[in-house]
């Protein structure tokens, strides 16, 4: 399985992200500590994240998908939840 970063800007008032969101949280394990910014599990290339997550956006919208896979990571200031759910799904020792 991969993990992959995707952020996205939203730029269109009025345009209902209810199926983004959907979308997200249908990759099953996920990370959103952060208001559009999201960590997702999936054995889908980047590629297919960007294109599948796109389908439920606005041509003016942003969205960038990063594969994080094995990438060193380090965070601070989160809650005790979102802390050990990086830990945990991004294996880094000694990140607190």
């Amino acid at each position: 399985m991969a993990m992959m970063l995707v952020s996205y800007d939203a730029h269109t008032p009025g345009h209902s992200y209810d199926h983004l969101l959907d979308a997200l949280e249908g990759f099953g394990a996920y990370w959103h500590c952060l208001d559009s910014t999201w960590l997702v599990e999936t054995r889908m290339s980047i590629t297919q994240v960007r294109d599948s997550l796109w389908l439920h956006m606005h041509p003016d919208d942003e969205l960038l998908v990063v594969d994080v896979t094995g990438a060193p990571a380090s965070w601070v200031g989160f809650t005790r939840e979102c802390g050990d759910w990086l830990r945990d799904n991004l294996d880094r020792p000694g990140q607190t």
